[in-house]
């Protein structure tokens, strides 16, 4: 490879970025690097490394890490909020740890705020039919349930058990949820009728589903994935 140079501050481009990559830099000026960088962590959800950044933005490596250690240099200075660290092999954005206390008690005042209709919808199926996997939720309900799962995997309601043949993950209530409901044991779930809308269908349809294999009803139905609930509470 060539010592041809290339990228915002016009380095020689590095042996580990491949040369279709850094034909066209995405990025122009350090600013526009940086900012690039920004906009790439901030939607990461686990380490992103160097290499993958460069690649992404078709830049050389060294002026990624530059710019990441301009960037770490600035929210230290400017006492930002969070912070930029290299973890694991690669860079994610973290709060201050000075604001550990402030997070958590957020937190806490937040897993007392009432969940939405859906949201409790969702937890009754699962409650009534545990173990059960993600789509035979949705195939009651007849809506993709993924937003509410994870609202209640947040607030510590239910939690994954294994999974299916296959693979599918499957869900059920957990020690918390019987506490904040009150109960003692499962056994002593109410009757679905008071809490559900259109009750007695639902009824109906679990009492199918719980002899009827989970790719489908026994009308066949199909899981349907088209809409979906947003993770919306009160």
């Amino acid at each position: 490879m060539t010592d041809e140079t290339r990228g915002p501050s016009a380095e020689p481009v590095p042996e580990d970025l491949p040369t279709d990559q850094v034909d066209e830099p995405r990025v122009s000026t350090p600013e526009q690097l940086r900012g690039a960088l920004e906009a790439l962590l901030l939607i990461a959800d686990e380490p992103v490394s160097e290499t993958n950044l460069a690649a992404a933005l078709r830049v050389p490596t060294d002026d990624v890490r530059a710019s990441l250690d301009d960037l770490v240099a600035f929210y230290a200075e400017t006492g930002r909020g969070f912070e930029l660290r290299r973890v694991a092999g690669g860079w994610r954005y973290y709060t201050r740890q000075e604001y550990a206390d402030l997070i958590g008690a957020y937190v806490l005042e937040g897993q007392t705020a009432k969940l939405s209709q859906a949201a409790l919808e969702t937890l009754a199926v699962i409650a009534y039919l545990q173990p059960v996997s993600r789509s035979r939720v949705s195939a009651v309900r007849g809506v993709n349930v993924d937003g509410v799962v994870r609202t209640l995997l947040t607030r510590e309601l239910i939690t994954e058990t294994g999974s299916e043949e296959s693979g599918a993950t499957l869900f059920r209530t957990t020690d918390y949820f019987l506490e904040r409901m009150g109960l003692q044991s499962l056994d002593e779930l109410p009757e679905l009728a008071p809490y559900l809308p259109e009750a007695t269908e639902l009824e109906e349809e679990l009492g199918q589903l719980a002899v009827v294999p989970a790719t489908s009803d026994s009308n066949g139905r199909a899981d349907a994935s088209g809409s979906s609930d947003a993770e919306v509470e009160s």
